[in-house]
């Protein structure tokens, strides 16, 4: 091997970490590891297939499940009560994160004619919810952090209906979809953590200042070993698909901003709400898209799209809420 993907890794692993120490740069931080931890997969497979005889692919549930269950201990039953307190612009997240991003990422696997198990892959992404990398990007683009919690925490409680009847509407045409297989996957891999996190959430409420610290660098530390697991597992399809499907992850990332905040707009939510719904709809669960392709035993393939979704999307995400940071909210339109 040459010397020059090691002097790469370090010079990455270098950034991330100094990055790291200052809070205007965390995000990019984390971008910047997950992209690392992409990499290494891709120069050292080895290193992330086996330890000895254990395939570290049995890691990938139990990982997403403890950050489900992070992202459970960081909910309460008052975020999904802003439904009722703010119904107008959360039905219009909803309803643009199950339709824009489906029928976009549907849309671009057949127009780039990709193979049927890497298309479903795109589609998956697609068909997926939101995660906590949006409540984050919300936070700093000054949008409705509110209803962007509110939001994740509604689309995933619909997460384990949706996303197995919209795969298997528009990815039924590239694989086999048991609905009811991916129903009980996505209880295991979503339900069943975040229902445990929310209940130790109301039960030590008082005293989750630990969990809180921690739970947050667990879930990006098990996000970087799922990328580098699936990359390493799917390295020959992802060099053999390469530019076309970096390209194809990055046009469904940008067009979900752009159609999100669109539709936002054209319905006269308030700047603040469309930032949100921009950056719901754009940022998509892509862990938990991994996760379903394991579990359908198609990680080595349609897998792949939601590794190179996710830092894809960690970086624009950044770029996207620095530029609306320095950017003053406008007044809501009037009617």
């Amino acid at each position: 091997m040459a010397w020059w993907p090691l002097l790469l890794l370090t010079v990455l692993g270098l950034a991330a970490w100094q990055a790291g120490k200052h809070m205007q740069f965390r995000l990019i931080s984390f971008s910047l590891w997950v992209l690392l931890a992409a990499l290494a997969a891709l120069f050292y497979p080895a290193l992330f297939s086996h330890i000895g005889q254990f395939s570290l692919q049995r890691l990938i549930i139990p990982l997403l499940q403890v950050i489900m269950f992070g992202m459970g201990t960081a909910m309460s039953i008052q975020d999904f009560r802003g439904v009722i307190r703010t119904p107008r612009p959360v039905i219009t997240g909803l309803l643009c994160q199950f339709s824009i991003m489906p029928l976009v990422g549907w849309s671009l696997a057949a127009g780039f004619g990709f193979p049927p198990e890497i298309a479903a892959g795109i589609i998956l992404v697609g068909c997926s919810p939101s995660g906590l990398a949006s409540n984050v990007m919300s936070f700093l683009a000054r949008a409705n952090v509110a209803l962007s919690v509110t939001l994740t925490a509604v689309a995933t409680a619909l997460a384990p209906l949706m996303t197995p009847l919209l795969m298997r509407l528009l990815g039924g045409a590239y694989v086999e979809v048991d609905l009811a297989t991916m129903m009980l996957s996505m209880v295991k891999i979503v339900v069943l953590p975040i229902a445990a996190g929310l209940m130790v959430n109301r039960i030590f409420r008082r005293h989750l200042a630990l969990i809180n610290q921690l739970m947050p660098r667990v879930s990006m530390i098990g996000i970087a070993l799922v990328i580098a697991i699936i990359t390493a597992s799917g390295r020959d399809n992802l060099l053999a698909i390469g530019a076309p499907l970096i390209l194809a992850c990055l046009l469904h990332n940008v067009a979900g901003y752009f159609l999100g905040f669109g539709v936002a707009r054209l319905l006269r939510l308030s700047p603040a709400d469309c930032r949100t719904i921009a950056i719901e709809v754009g940022m998509q669960n892509s862990g938990l898209a991994s996760g379903l392709a394991l579990e359908m035993g198609k990680v080595a393939t349609m897998g792949l799209a939601p590794i190179v979704f996710g830092p894809l999307m960690n970086m624009t995400g950044s770029a996207l809420a620095g530029y609306w940071r320095e950017k003053p909210l406008a007044e809501k339109p009037t009617s």
